[in-house]
């Protein structure tokens, strides 16, 4: 008899049956003495959709609504059948007498395993394969300490929750908000408050008024200070103000009223999840989210040098312990070589900021694996992010950094002076980072671009009571500025602090938003769209804000722990669709498309829309029975305008195909069926076939094109 193991993609498969000595290939599965490897090409089976409950479905309308089946079906997945028929065979084998489920270990890939076995009926035993990385020998632990399957019950009811609770919320919405405006509107559960922190940090923007201010600083000779006002704020606003104080200032003595030293130590960074990565890859390697993700996804699965990477824990766990030196080890080559071997000679630190038990949930935190790595098989992009996971994990194992923050407080003319110094003791953790700034700053992040002062100048030996004198007053002039729009990094940051979504989604829904034309990217900084602004004000209140769905994402945690139940949840979310899909059915408010364009279809007549693909910009039917699209770049005919002598722009109408000059005005049809014209082709076709015929008539272009016409109209 033989146990089937189930992957959740070809190459993880191929990787497992190596392992595991499945040597016999097949078109859909690997077999061997013990193990038959098949896999799922991500989900082979998903949840049916409103027309397979009932035939009306099929067309939109606002009265079908909310659509809310009393249990949800499954179906399989059309463009995956092949497969999804191919592991069901498998399973009706009668030597296949258990099941090892060795999809990713996470709430999505034991959805994705219980789906295709509660479509394919399975009844016998199954197991669960629970790995964090790809290596040989991590497939043979896990192997080799299987988990009982019914373990991860209440982990599969959670993303069963999640997937039943999108499905409810989404596509009701979605189908109220798109027949209720006549526009392809989109909304769900995480997406709609995602963009709801866009706009409102848009409105911040928007309704920000900037001012002028200024600020005084004092040159003392040997280091300089800032003029403070009484809440310790150093922006004067009144300008007649700040003309006083420099005169008041200006030569006059005063003296150290305080000086106070302090010794600051700055612990280690701790080790990466999933989104602190993509966070810094964006903020230092410029990746957006979903590129971050991808090529971690080769990393973790191609290349092996990675440990699984939808994580949400920073922490590793005590059973790892042993196995950092060895990790070390493999990545002590190259650049790194200089920074892991001193750590080799000596125990490393372990701390509570490495390994801590209590904060690991499902996986730990990505570091590298034992896998010995060749930098030069990596792709730019992968070797600059592997860069990033492999600093941070030597950084673990270095010393805090020291430094001597002294601060002054000077006196002159009955003003308050201050100066700031900083004074590095041991760099620590930062030698790693070669002087980068790496620093887990969140307001900086996010910033609001207003004033701000760093005071890390180098100051000389100061005491307190010293006397000084002002050399010179320096006016610097401002504006206060508004806060800055997110840049991905302070979206994700954003997203985690509020609950939306997970680790594994957050990219996606960013990328969900830019395809939707809700958002899109400028440079580094994400801007709502006038599709996105409109929408926003057009979906229901309660979905914009992030609290409820911060609130169900805590519910679906507490499924996953044991501690909630699926039916008080789902029966929840039943009853909010109703509600959200009455607001919009009830809403006065009116949609005006933001990217109408000057062209018609020339099927129905309707104003084209403008959207931006991959492709360049397209011109899209609206009119959901019409379907016509094309490129909406210039397309450049080869007939020239009479008076310029430009080439005319080719465009379609109700009439068929013209060109058009534009500047001159001049519009001339084109005729598919006109037989006086020729293109070059045919000309060149005629001309070779009767040039040897011809040779006595002559030898230019003209003469022989001429006989060609002749010949051919005989």
């Amino acid at each position: 008899m033989k146990t089937l193991v189930l992957a959740e993609k070809p190459s993880v498969a191929r990787e497992i049956a190596r392992v595991m000595g499945c040597r016999d290939k097949h078109k859909s599965y690997m077999e061997g003495p013990k193990y038959v490897v098949t896999w799922a090409l991500g989900h082979l089976v998903g949840l049916a959709e409103p027309e397979d409950y009932d035939a009306k479905f099929r067309s939109w309308a606002l009265e079908d609504l909310p659509i809310l089946p009393g249990k949800m079906k499954l179906k399989v997945l059309r463009e995956s059948s092949h497969q999804f028929k191919a592991v069901q065979q498998l399973m009706r084998r009668q030597d296949i007498e258990s099941l090892i489920i060795a999809t990713d270990a996470a709430r999505e890939g034991e959805l994705l395993a219980r789906w295709i076995m509660d479509m394919a009926k399975w009844n016998k035993p199954f197991q669960r394969l629970w790995i964090s990385s790809q290596t040989d020998k991590a497939i043979k632990e896990g192997f080799a300490a299987l988990k009982p399957g019914h373990q991860y019950d209440r982990l599969y009811q959670s993303a069963r929750c999640r997937a039943e609770a999108d499905w409810m919320i989404g596509l009701n919405v979605t189908r109220a908000l798109t027949t209720k405006f006549g526009s392809p509107l989109s909304a769900g559960r995480v997406q709609t408050p995602t963009l709801g922190m866009i706009m409102q940090r848009e409105n911040e923007i928007l309704s920000f008024r900037s001012e002028e201010y200024s600020t005084l600083r004092v040159d003392l000779g040997s280091f300089e200070a800032m003029w403070r006002g009484a809440n310790n704020d150093a922006r004067i606003f009144d300008p007649e103000k700040v003309k006083q104080l420099q005169g008041k200032l200006d030569g006059r003595s005063g003296k150290i009223v305080k000086l106070k030293k302090s010794e600051k130590n700055v612990p280690h960074p701790l080790a990466y999840d999933l989104t602190e990565l993509q966070r810094d890859a964006n903020r230092l390697l410029g990746f957006s989210a979903k590129q971050t993700s991808n090529v971690l996804q080769r990393l973790y699965e191609q290349h092996k040098l990675v440990t699984y990477p939808r994580t949400d824990s920073r922490y590793l766990t005590s059973d790892m312990k042993d196995t950092l030196k060895e990790r070390l080890t493999s990545v002590a080559i190259g650049p790194y070589a200089p920074l892991a071997r001193p750590l080799l000679r000596k125990p490393l630190p372990v701390s509570k900021r490495i390994i801590d038990d209590s904060k690991v949930t499902d996986h730990h935190a990505i570091i590298p694996t034992e896998q010995t790595v060749l930098l030069n098989t990596l792709s730019t992009e992968e070797r600059k992010l592997y860069d990033l996971i492999v600093r941070r994990f030597i950084s673990l194992f270095y010393p805090a950094a020291r430094f001597d923050n002294v601060a002054v407080t000077l006196e002159v003319a009955g003003e308050i002076l201050q100066a700031k110094g900083t004074t590095m003791k041991d760099s620590g953790w930062r030698e790693v980072y070669d002087g980068q700034a790496v620093d887990e700053d969140e307001e900086a992040e996010e910033g609001t671009g207003d004033f701000s002062e760093t005071g890390s100048a180098a100051l000389p030996e100061l005491h307190e009571g010293d006397a000084v004198v002002v050399k010179r007053c320096r006016i610097q002039s401002g504006r206060t500025m508004p806060p800055k729009r997110y840049s991905e990094a302070a979206l994700l940051s954003q997203m985690e602090k509020h609950g939306l979504g997970t680790p594994a989604t957050r990219a996606d829904i960013i990328e969900k938003l830019v395809s939707s034309d809700t958002i899109e990217r400028q440079g580094n900084l994400l801007h709502p769209t006038g599709k996105g602004k409109q929408l926003i004000e057009l979906a229901p209140s309660d979905l914009r804000s992030p609290g409820l769905t911060a609130k169900w994402e805590a519910e679906l945690e507490r499924i996953a722990r044991g501690q909630g139940k699926p039916g008080p949840f789902l029966e929840g979310i039943r009853n909010m669709a109703q509600g959200l899909v009455s607001g919009v059915k009830n809403s006065e408010a009116t949609y005006k498309p933001h990217n109408v364009s000057n062209s018609h279809c020339p099927d129905c007549g309707t104003r084209l829309l403008e959207k931006k693909t991959g492709r360049g910009l397209m011109l899209v039917c609206p009119s959901e029975d019409c379907g016509y699209r094309r490129s909406g770049e210039k397309r450049l005919s080869n007939r020239r305008c009479p008076q310029c002598h430009k080439k005319m722009e080719l465009k379609e109408g109700k009439a068929g195909r013209y060109v058009q000059c534009l500047p001159c005005g001049i519009t001339e049809t084109l005729s598919n069926n006109d037989p006086k014209r020729m293109n070059k082709r045919e000309e060149q076709r005629l001309v070779s076939q009767y040039t040897k015929k011809q040779e006595s008539i002559g030898s230019n272009l003209g003469e022989l094109l001429k006989a060609a016409m002749e010949n051919k109209n005989k």
